[in-house]
């Protein structure tokens, strides 16, 4: 496989990358495009996924609140949280779904210890965790062997926004690469974790 095109997109709002994502997917799925790697953060926003599991601890947000057609419960994503977006064709890459996770999940593992944190997987809860909490979150949709969606790492996002949910529905806490004194900037460690993802999936082949 050849390499993957990857590219910081700046702040984004979610619905119109939404569409861009499903949009994409559909022309990868259609062979009229290329895999990719797109990465941004996103103007504040709360997201559920297609199950609609609604983890809202109140009824006022302050931001927006949508359904989507990932999987995975309720989340905010907002400025300070890198968001990762593969666009793969894992049918084509014999790639079953439950090994992306895995991938994923271990490519952001990868990515934090390079900068001296520790984390790990938490059994049936999907996303990244330390001992302080969930510090990414994954959620997916998967139409005609094409995967989209990904995953959101808390760089330095305000903490504050996830008081008004539940995240994973865990009563857990939420962390942060700033709560470990890391503060990277959002480009140079998209870059990076792009980097991990493509490790991954060469030493598979």
């Amino acid at each position: 496989m050849h390499m993957i095109a990857w590219q910081w997109l700046g702040r984004r709002a979610y619905p119109s990358m939404w569409q861009r994502l499903r949009a994409h997917a559909s022309a990868v799925a259609a062979e009229a495009a290329e895999e990719v790697i797109w990465c941004c953060e996103h103007e504040p926003v709360y997201t559920t996924g297609r199950r609609g599991v609604d983890n809202r601890r109140h009824d006022t947000l302050g931001a927006p609140f949508l359904r989507t057609d990932r999987g995975g419960e309720t989340t905010f994503h907002g400025p300070g949280q890198l968001m990762l977006y593969p666009i793969l064709h894992l049918r084509r890459r014999r790639l079953g779904v439950k090994a992306y996770v895995h991938l994923l999940e271990q490519s952001c593992i990868d990515l934090l210890a390079e900068d001296g944190i520790v984390a790990e997987r938490r059994q049936g809860f999907p996303g990244v965790w330390t001992r302080h909490g969930k510090i990414a979150a994954l959620g997916l949709h998967v139409a005609h062997g094409v995967a989209y969606h990904g995953m959101a790492l808390n760089v330095h996002v305000d903490a504050r926004w996830f008081a008004a949910i539940d995240p994973c529905g865990t009563g857990l806490a939420v962390d942060r690469m700033v709560d470990h004194g890391v503060t990277p900037a959002l480009p140079a460690l998209a870059k990076r974790w792009a980097a991990a993802i493509e490790r991954l999936l060469t030493v598979r082949h």
